[in-house]
């Protein structure tokens, strides 16, 4: 059986959660989990350079097969989900710069796929994958990072399954992300 390497990202201006764990066959294996914080840096041009140079780092250390993140939603601050696009933006332009296959999960479908509940909390998401994972121990004072485990988790539950019905979206580089985005880049 070969390995797939999984990287789950939840970006964020304040806190970018991510989780890599590798899979081979059913069996799924804790690589790294952990969270940039980025409360103390000032401008938000030099946060989404962090973000972009920490994604490029982990993908140059781990060699993902493949890239999860957490897919923009509504929210009723307009100033925060274009934050948030931005964060998720420069993530994404990493792995598309590495070449790395991209899926985007809503939270809800996230967390439905690892509690069977898409209302979980945190907490819940967290627990569950302590024990998908078999760990005896797990560092849930990351929740932000424990969000970005659960994608890595999620992608591989979903694998083959991806479609809109189940509201995720692939890209496989900046062709395939231009092809389906054409009002995202512009034109």
């Amino acid at each position: 059986m070969t390995e797939r390497i999984i990287i789950g990202i939840d970006p964020g201006t304040n806190v970018m959660g991510f989780g890599i764990i590798s899979v081979v066959g059913n069996k799924m294996e804790l690589l790294c989990i952990d969270e940039l914080i980025l409360k103390k840096v000032g401008s938000h041009a030099l946060k989404l350079k962090r973000i972009f140079d920490k994604t490029l780092s982990l993908i140059d250390t781990y060699h993902p097969d493949e890239l999860a993140i957490e897919e923009p939603f509504y929210a009723k601050n307009v100033q925060s989900m274009l934050k948030l696009g931005r964060a998720q933006g420069v993530a994404m332009a990493a792995g598309l710069l590495r070449e790395i296959p991209i899926t985007e999960y809503f939270p809800k479908k996230v967390k439905m796929s690892i509690t069977g509940n898409g209302n979980a909390s945190k907490e819940q998401v967290a627990g569950m994958l302590k024990t998908l994972l078999n760990l005896k121990d797990f560092p849930t004072q990351y929740l932000d990072a424990s969000d970005g485990l659960a994608l890595a988790v999620c992608h591989v539950l979903n694998s083959g399954t991806r479609s809109a019905v189940n509201h995720s979206k692939s890209y496989s580089g900046w062709d395939s992300f231009v092809k389906n985005n054409p009002k995202r880049v512009g034109g």
